[in-house]
């Protein structure tokens, strides 16, 4: 591509694949040629408003033509996109509103049973002071030609600030992390070049393009390489299934969790999905690329504020068992360590927290400064705990705030729950809960499908050649799995879970 920002790369496809689609979302599609088309008119509607470089323009859509088109509009003249959560409550949107200083809301009135006009209507535009229009399933008018808009777009630059993409906020608050469009768009070439995204393939995405997995790792990827993204937001997963076997998509990506009701739907046997020969939801391909044990194929590690997936591997082959559990490599373009309480490197097959930096990295959380988000070297440091082996490859452990420390030793919950799901099958959340002579002890909250049967005495004997005794749980607690108390986000909300070893 000649230049990194969204609006010459937009350019450049439409001049190379003008026809070809890059969107296909159940009956929705969306041509290179459309959506510059499309987005142009907001674009130019946008700045009848007096949109331009550094307005801060909320888009609020399911995956689909809409959420691209806003993106692409806001991002040719040089305004901040800020991605919205459609699982987002009226204090959630709330709160992003108002730290976000959205000047601009473009949204759909209502997704799935969610009433976002009504939502809306619930906050208090005091607390929201700088949001001056809101456009729901509509667009502002257009009282200004193109050729402003091209001389917009000449004045955007690859280091202006392209996207504040909010964290999903499991572990805290969530925090707005910004990115260029120089962050976004290079790291992108980088990863498009490992996993082999070119411009004939289709890549089916099942992650919500309001999160960094949807708007850089499939959106900006596509377009990159001049591919198309399918998606679907059906609600029958007959329907799913009838659009990936008509689409013929050839990679894929995303939330294996997501994709469960297809693949438990009883028509999949008889589907042709022979399409998809890459990625990772492999649980929809076809037979002879599905792993016997997913645990020995690379998966990826990625952040919001690493501009999606750090670590990653070009080899999609099941792996020796030496290397069960590798999340791949550090992608290029970032530097990495990883270091101990101290901030001492550690070496191969010890634990301690990756910290990153790097030109692709997030230019600092929004409201925050750059000092208060990286160390006097630069080094980002990201909370999550790893061990590397002498090859390079990075094993993700858990996050560093969720480590359970009981009596003086360090328990990884990743490391339990993947233990009971070997032995058991069933999946579980495990917490620390606080203990006057331990300090903390390990207890389990176990989530059972219908009609299934918890034994704890068998399931602690079982854990018993799995784990060292410290880390297996001393409290246990059965809960039915549509009970698992969930967020917004579709995340499951530790706090109130823990609240079962209360009583």
């Amino acid at each position: 591509m000649p230049d990194n920002t969204v609006a010459a790369v937009l350019r450049e496809q439409v001049r190379r694949r003008g026809e070809h689609p890059l969107l296909i979302c159940d009956s929705g599609r969306l041509s290179y040629a459309e959506a510059h088309q499309r987005s142009t008119k907001l674009a130019c509607g946008l700045i009848t408003l007096g949109a331009g470089k550094g307005t801060h323009v909320g888009v609020l859509y399911p995956n689909g033509p809409d959420f691209i088109v806003a993106m692409l509009a806001a991002a040719r003249i040089g305004a901040v996109v800020i991605p919205f959560s459609t699982f987002a409550t009226a204090p959630e949107m709330a709160t992003q509103l108002a730290h976000a200083d959205v000047e601009i809301l473009l949204a759909t009135a209502s997704y799935r049973g969610h009433d976002y006009r009504e939502r809306l209507a619930q906050i208090d535009r005091a607390g929201i002071p700088l949001l001056r229009h809101t456009f729901f399933d509509s667009a502002p008018p257009v009282a200004v030609d193109s050729e402003l808009l091209e001389a917009m777009e000449d004045d955007v630059d690859a280091s202006d600030t392209l996207a504040i993409v909010y964290t999903s906020g499991s572990t805290s608050a969530p925090k707005g992390v910004v990115h260029t469009h120089a962050s976004l768009l290079d790291h992108q070439l980088v990863l498009n070049e490992i996993r082999g995204l070119g411009p004939t393939d289709r890549l089916f995405c099942n992650s919500p393009f309001f999160w960094i997995g949807g708007i850089a790792f499939s959106i900006l990827a596509v377009m990159l390489a001049g591919a198309t993204l399918v998606c679907s937001n059906a609600v029958d997963p007959g329907e799913t299934l009838d659009l990936l076997e008509a689409e013929k998509p050839t990679m894929t990506n995303g939330f294996v969790g997501g994709i469960t009701s297809l693949a438990s739907h009883p028509s999949l046997p008889t589907r042709d999905l022979s399409s998809m020969r890459r990625g990772n939801l492999y649980p929809i391909m076809a037979p002879d690329v599905r792993p016997a044990d997913p645990e020995l194929r690379h998966t990826m590690l990625g952040m919001t504020e690493t501009g999606s997936v750090i670590t990653i591997s070009e080899d999609e082959s099941d792996q020796p068992e030496h290397r069960r559990g590798s999340f791949g490599r550090p992608a290029p373009g970032f530097d990495t360590k990883v270091v101990d309480d101290t901030g001492e490197r550690v070496g191969a097959g010890e634990l301690g927290e990756l910290c990153v930096r790097g030109p692709f990295l997030m230019q600092r959380y929004y409201k925050r400064s750059r000092e208060e988000c990286f160390d006097a070297d630069g080094w980002f440091h990201t909370g999550d705990l790893v061990r590397t082996d002498a090859d390079g490859f990075v094993y993700f452990i858990g996050r560093r705030g969720a480590m359970i420390k009981t009596a003086g030793a360090n328990v990884a919950p990743a490391e339990v729950e993947k233990a009971i799901a070997k032995v058991a099958g069933f999946a579980a959340h495990v917490v620390g809960i606080p203990d006057p002579e331990r300090g903390q002890v390990v207890a389990a909250v176990v989530a059972l499908d219908e009609g299934a049967v918890f034994d704890e005495d068998a399931l602690r004997e079982s854990l018993k050649s799995e784990l060292s005794s410290y880390k297996i749980p001393r409290r246990f607690a059965a809960v039915p799995a549509a009970e698992i108390p969930v967020m917004s986000s579709g995340k499951v909300d530790m706090p109130r879970l823990t609240k079962v070893f209360d009583a």
